[in-house]
């Protein structure tokens, strides 16, 4: 019988609860990793995405801290919220999000939307394409709040969907074909923002077909994760280029193949 050490690293993710595809494609992304670095989730309701007052009350912080204390209890090292609300909601509600995580349970927290920035930021990104699942009003938010970072947002494609749950429905040829569509316009970097889309393994197998980096939600935040943390990458690497070595993923392109 084989007897598995135990884990050095444990990362607590925030799961809406209508997701069904950041568990397991997380848990798949970390598998070079195991038993070294494992990843626990805390869920709170979250079924519908839009703009009204409805929708964003789901994101109501009282929620979200209670289910990042029980996520505590498993002594996480570090709490990420796994949603890309802050797209449209603003990037600066993510930051008072995790300064709220950070009070109410002791543990460092980030988020989603943090590492995609991070990735753009890191990249030297000025011209992003966007795929999303959401209805085009949401979408015109994201964009709204890329041109306040100074971003263009120069192509997007979305399914028009408001139901969470349906966003991993959307199949991974569907998700292909937008992200081809989108490149057309010669971004710097396309992002799949949603953590429940199945964006994760045909981004990485597109970005060196199309010659331009991908950054899908689900494998951002677990890079985000694995950044604050101090772990290394390149064991992933073969699941995107945001999972390089440093030298590697500061280069300014990706050959197209």
């Amino acid at each position: 019988m084989q007897n598995l050490p135990l884990p050095s690293c444990r990362i607590g993710m925030l799961t809406p609860s209508s997701n069904t595809v950041l568990e397991p494609f997380t848990a798949h992304l970390l598998a070079p990793l195991f038993p070294r670095v494992t990843a626990h989730f805390g869920r709170f309701r979250v079924t519908r995405i839009a703009l009204d007052e409805a929708a964003n009350q789901q994101f109501g912080q009282e929620a979200i801290l209670a289910a990042a204390a029980l996520l505590a209890d498993a002594r996480v090292d570090l709490i990420a919220w796994n949603g890309t609300s802050a797209s449209w909601l603003g990037f600066d509600w993510d930051a008072r999000l995790c300064a709220a995580i950070e009070a109410r349970t002791g543990v460092r927290a980030t988020s989603a939307m943090a590492a995609i920035n991070a990735l753009i930021r890191r990249d030297g990104v000025e011209r992003l394409a966007l795929v999303t699942p959401y209805t085009s009003d949401v979408e015109d938010k994201i964009v709204e709040n890329y041109a306040r970072l100074g971003i263009t947002v120069v192509a997007g494609r979305h399914s028009g969907l408001g139901d969470n749950y349906s966003f991993a429905e959307i199949s991974e040829a569907e998700i292909e074909a937008m992200c081809r569509d989108v490149a057309t316009a010669r971004p710097d970097a396309i992002a799949i923002v949603c953590t429940n889309m199945r964006g994760a393994l045909v981004g990485a197998q597109l970005e060196r077909r199309l010659g331009v980096r991908i950054y899908d939600s689900v494998s951002a935040t677990l890079w985000g994760c694995l950044s604050e943390l101090g772990v290394p990458t390149a064991a992933l690497a073969g699941y995107g280029a945001l999972f390089a070595a440093p030298a590697d993923a500061a280069a300014p392109g990706l050959p197209a193949q």
